[in-house]
């Protein structure tokens, strides 16, 4: 009976992931790329800003990219000092030139998360620009970028243009985790869906957005994501639900140098925002735990167990059954996380080891309820993000849900 139920669940974990491969939104693959645009007769203003919070170590090897830029129209910079005790402004007005602004920032006020502040009081002394570039401090950006969002943004009137930064993947950990935290995302958002107006799937990767600042104030502006533990998501979701045409892709060319030296820094960027995407919910959880565990655990497991059995004799048509499942999920499985693997530079042999990367992944998902529980969560930088049960507008948005 035992190996029955492992046969129909191996069976149903298989048809689920062909049902993934083929019919999710193609979200394993990797060739949304920037649309081409049009030259245009007159550049709008840009205006790029910056949250920085203690990014005193990392400005000097990012600012300068965005500085550089050899943009056609009008590009100033505002960086906000986020309350840094570092020295993050004296850093940045140190590698300054007459684009750039930096804004001390202001305590942040009940209900708001602490990026999402930071934005809107760089928002508030950009002035009028046609655009707003919201970028972090530890992107760095290749010449010509700012010119090819804009000519995107111009040429397909999108009131939106996010391109998903490539993260950093030098270390043992980086190299382990960090691909699938990408893989993971687009999972949860596939992003042919977000770039198609048949689908309400929405999200924005934060670390490079460029928006039209009239079709944000239309939308209601950055407080209607105030508390947003999440900013990109909500933002995404904010504008596409008002109606306007949005675009998120992959990109070579807008880098995270962030380093996460070890597990532990990677856990600590999951963790602190997990929970939030599940609404604080113990009953998603525990769905989220024995999800992952059927679809990304169960193959493999089911693969070994049919394979030990059939090399024990031990009823051979059902551990043949048992083992095809198993594999084929697995292989299946694997597949998937080919092209990202790809696309960070890293050998195809990695990919069947997606097993026990999800297995850390929702481990890390259980320790944000931990940390929820314990008055920790959303801890970033020793302030802790406002607890919200909120939807639609992106309050309880966050990067991950769950692999």
């Amino acid at each position: 009976m035992l190996v029955l139920f492992a046969i129909a669940a191996s069976v149903l974990a298989l048809l689920a992931w062909i049902y993934l491969l083929a019919f999710h939104g193609g979200f394993w693959r990797t060739d949304q790329r920037l649309p081409a645009g049009r030259d245009l007769p007159v550049w709008p203003e840009v205006t790029a800003i910056i949250p920085a919070r203690d990014e005193a170590g990392i400005l000097p090897d990012t600012l300068p990219t965005l500085l550089a830029q050899d943009y056609q129209g009008q590009l100033s910079v505002v960086l906000v000092d986020d309350e840094s005790t570092d020295g993050t402004a004296d850093v940045a007005a140190r590698l300054g030139n007459q684009r750039l602004k930096v804004v001390s920032g202001r305590p942040v006020p009940a209900g708001w998360a602490g990026k999402v502040w930071a934005m809107a009081q760089g928002l508030e002394a950009a002035g009028s620009p046609e655009y707003v570039l919201f970028t972090d401090a530890d992107i760095s950006l290749a010449p010509g970028t700012a010119s090819q969002l804009v000519s995107a943004a111009s040429t397909r009137d999108l009131a939106l243009v996010s391109q998903m930064a490539l993260l950093r993947c030098d270390t043992f950990a980086e190299r382990l985790l960090i691909p699938a935290f990408v893989y993971f995302f687009a999972k949860l958002y596939p992003f042919r869906r977000v770039n198609s107006r048949r689908y309400r799937t929405a999200a924005a990767a934060g670390g490079c957005m460029l928006v039209r600042r009239e079709a944000l104030e239309a939308a209601g502006g950055l407080s209607q994501i105030s508390g947003a533990s999440i900013d990109d998501v909500a933002l995404g979701t904010l504008l596409k639900r008002a109606g306007h045409d949005c675009w998120l892709g992959f990109t070579t060319k807008v880098k995270s140098i962030r380093k996460y030296p070890g597990l532990g820094p990677i856990w600590d960027m999951v963790a602190r925002s997990a929970y939030t995407q599940l609404r604080y919910s113990p009953v998603a959880l525990a769905g989220t735990v024995i999800g992952l565990a059927w679809l990304y655990l169960l193959p493999p497991a089911a693969a070994l167990a049919g394979l030990a059995l059939l090399a024990t004799g031990t009823w051979p048509a059902s551990a043949a059954l048992l083992a095809v499942a198993g594999l084929a999920g697995w292989a299946i499985m694997s597949a998937s996380y080919l092209p990202m693997l790809a696309l960070n530079g890293l050998s195809p042999l990695r990919a069947p080891s997606l097993p026990l990367i999800a297995a850390l992944y929702t481990a890390m998902t259980v320790s944000s309820a931990r940390r929820h529980h314990a008055g920790r969560g959303g801890e970033w930088k020793g302030r802790i993000a406002p607890h919200s049960n909120a939807s639609g507008g992106g309050q309880a948005q966050t990067r991950l849900r769950s692999p």
